[in-house]
């Protein structure tokens, strides 16, 4: 076997996807486009490159490595004690989230007109954001103290949990079976698995424990790596898809107490076989198969931005959160990614309409650029709807009007206070004969009361002024 030329060419590929990515850095973009475009320009199609990787099976098993190792770090990231605890409070929020998509979706992809398990595919796909963008957006632009982000990652949470669920339904609808019974049978094991696998999450973790323990991190990585591909074949062998078998062990394992040394050496593998999906689905895309689904991608692309308005305002609304959080939660959660290209995936493998494929792949293009963008600039387009700043400029200017009236006033009664004390302080002086001695000090104090008023009415004039030049800067400011 000689594989000299086609590792040059692998290595060439993901230094270009480094450099690249060094690039997007600068923008905010994620890894996911990234790699999905290298994978365009070596892409067979494209025959930029003289070597073909289609041909090449290697690429598909590390691929599925690559796929394999995204679920398994879901369901290991999977948060069960938030999602028991508030279970009830996710499942409003979250649950409401996915149906309005989902089912603004699945009539949409029965209007492009591809087919009833196309429409399926199409609304799984546009319906659920990318969890693992999602959470690095948070971490990012240091978002993990704001008010509305529990209720992201709450959503987020659910999405996963469905995720789980959608996929064996979708694996039975796929395998295109007809007869009722076989159909419920099929669907009765994936539950099963399902069930079984959450409640040894729940409460088999310290049981699951006793098998980690080992102190050679090579054993320990060399275990729950087989164990990630072991059950994703158990999951494709039962129905539920390689994916969700890995996603379920993941959140088995994730559940002792050994999940943050298992983590600290998984997201790397991840990062690197995930890397090969990404790139592999690149490699199966064709650019002239771009120009006859560019209108329902854009289509989907306008209702994905429609329908996360309208949810995430009303998700924040549930919460008791303010608009600005709800367009906060708007921009995150349109991020796609991972979830749909592996629909596209299971859809291409299905023989289903060969255009679910270029169209997943531009879709996911276009969001995940879209995306970081839409979030890192959220904060930007609340104050432009908002009118924030216009709101908080004219309460400062009513207070700053306030204060200085409340000075003037203030400044008057003091004045008059000093000027009538003066007048009743046990002498008068209405007389200007009025002789106190022979220093002259009663024949001076005319002339300092004249000086104390004078001062009184040029300190009035001045805060008069300083009031109208305020009113004058805040009424510009208002423009």
């Amino acid at each position: 076997m000689h594989l000299g030329e086609d590792l040059l060419v692998l290595g060439v590929l993901f230094v270009i996807a480094y450099v690249l990515g060094r690039l997007g850095k600068q923008i905010g973009l994620p890894a996911i486009p990234i790699y999905m475009v290298v994978g365009l320009l070596a892409s067979p199609f494209t025959g930029w490159f003289p070597i073909s990787f289609a041909d090449g099976d290697y690429i598909q098993l590390i691929a599925v490595f690559g796929l394999v190792l995204l679920l398994f770090n879901l369901g290991l990231e999977f948060d069960q004690d938030e999602f028991y605890s508030n279970a009830g409070k996710l499942l409003i929020s979250g649950g409401s989230y996915i149906l309005i998509n989902m089912i603004v979706g699945f009539a949409f992809g029965f209007l492009v007109g591809w087919g009833t398990r196309e429409a399926l595919i199409i609304a799984g796909i546009t319906a659920t954001s990318s969890s693992a963008i999602v959470t690095k957006l948070l971490i990012e632009l240091n978002r993990l103290a704001n008010r509305e982000t529990p209720m992201i990652l709450g959503v987020t949470v659910v999405e996963d949990v469905f995720i789980a669920v959608y996929l064996a339904i979708v694996s039975v609808v796929l395998s295109g079976e007809t007869e009722v019974w076989p159909v419920v049978l099929r669907l009765g094991i994936s539950f099963l698995f399902l069930v079984v696998m959450f409640s040894v999450a729940r409460w088999g973790g310290r049981f699951v424990s006793r098998l980690f323990r080992t102190k050679d991190d090579e054993l320990f990585t060399v275990l729950f790596f087989g164990l990630a591909i072991m059950f994703g074949g158990l999951g494709e062998i039962l129905g539920v898809t390689d994916a969700i078998g890995a996603f379920l062990i993941g959140l088995v394992l994730g559940a002792t107490r050994y999940r943050n040394r298992i983590e600290h050496i998984a997201i790397p593998l991840r990062d690197v076989f995930g890397a090969f999906f990404f790139l592999n689905f690149g490699l199966a895309l064709d650019i002239s198969a771009f120009p006859q689904v560019i209108v329902p991608v854009i289509g989907a692309v306008v209702m994905t931005v429609v329908l996360n308005i309208i949810a995430g305002q009303f998700v924040a609304w549930l919460n008791g959160l303010g608009p600005q959080a709800g367009i906060n939660t708007t921009a995150i959660l349109q991020n796609r990614g991972e979830f749909a290209l592996i629909l596209a995936t299971l859809a291409l493998a299905a023989g289903l309409d060969s255009r679910i494929q270029p169209f997943a792949g531009l879709y996911v293009l276009i969001m995940a650029i879209m995306g970081p963008i839409l979030a890192v600039n959220s904060e930007r387009i609340g104050a432009v709807v908002l009118r924030t700043k216009k709101k908080k400029a004219k309460a400062a200017a009513a207070t700053r009007r306030d204060l200085s009236d409340e000075e003037a006033i203030a400044l008057m009664a003091g004045m008059a206070s000093a000027d009538a004390s003066t007048q009743t302080g046990g002498i008068s002086f209405a007389s200007d004969d009025v002789d106190f001695g022979d220093d002259g000090a009663a024949s001076a104090l005319p002339a300092e009361r004249e000086s104390a008023g004078s001062d009184a009415d040029r300190l009035i004039e001045q805060a008069m002024q300083q009031s109208d030049e305020q009113n004058t800067t805040s009424r510009d400011s208002e423009y």
